[in-house]
């Protein structure tokens, strides 16, 4: 195992999106980032090239957060390449599968959705807090931090993407557990909650988005960028709120704000 003076940051879904922002700004802060990927090396690689570039240190890992063999050996792969984990961002999310009105979805969706979106972020967060207590105890790292990357479909229905509503929504219960139980062992868990982000997710629906943005969906009448999830991620790591946790960020022009 290789020790490391820098933070280590392991953001998961990180090829592409507002993963890889996230893993380019924690780059930028001076954290060595482990770029998890699904399936798409090369966009892995891109992201790692980038970081590299800049003067950064990066190291990319392949792994399903669905699937305990892969969260385990994407923990072990970082510990072996960086020899800490101080960060991690629970990014990797999936939308409903086929977008199937609630009264034709599937148990399958179903399935596939909470494994990525719910299960695998709880069961990883869980291994990587067992390692930053162990860390910790050690005097190797100060902290730990974990951020859980959400969506305002926690808590504003769409019925054609119920199991990913559910799953979403279940995510600030997940923080506040972490939260609570991690406290006195100087691991910090907070939510950052997305709005609509311009990515390869929304880009289906960009001409829906484009209109209802345009009319006021939020008050601040633009798209959010995966840079506006990052800079909030940033912060939370950074350590900049002490003494907050299990708190969530709204990153979404204001949409959460109840308005008549």
């Amino acid at each position: 195992m290789s020790g490391s003076q820098q933070p280590v940051a392991l953001v998961t879904g990180a090829s592409r999106g507002i993963g890889r922002a996230i893993g380019l700004r924690l780059a930028k802060d001076g954290y060595s980032v482990v770029v998890n990927y699904l399936s798409n090396r090369a966009a892995a690689d891109e992201v790692i090239a980038q970081i590299e570039a800049a003067g950064g240190q990066a190291a990319a890992v392949q792994g399903d957060v669905g699937s305990d063999a892969d969260r385990q050996r994407m923990v072990g792969e970082t510990l072996a390449e960086f020899g800490r984990i101080d960060v991690l961002v629970n990014n990797a999310g999936i939308t409903s599968v086929g977008r199937k009105d609630l009264l034709d979805a599937t148990e399958e969706s179903w399935d596939t959705v909470f494994a990525t979106n719910l299960k695998g972020p709880f069961f990883l967060a869980q291994h990587v807090a067992r390692e930053m207590i162990r860390l910790i105890k050690a005097s190797q790292i100060e902290r730990g931090t974990i951020v859980n990357v959400s969506s305002i479909s926690g808590y504003a229905v769409s019925t054609n993407r119920a199991d990913y509503c559910i799953a979403k929504s279940a995510m600030q219960m997940m923080t506040w557990l972490l939260a609570d139980r991690l406290a006195e062992l100087r691991i910090r868990v907070y939510e950052v909650c997305p709005g609509v982000i311009a990515s390869d997710m929304t880009a289906p629906v960009k001409e829906k988005y484009d209109r209802l943005i345009a009319d006021g969906l939020s008050p601040m009448r633009r798209w959010g960028q995966p840079e506006d999830v990052a800079t909030a991620v940033a912060m939370l790591a950074s350590g900049a709120l002490p003494f907050s946790t299990g708190e969530r960020i709204n990153v979404d022009g204001g949409f959460h704000i109840r308005r008549l």
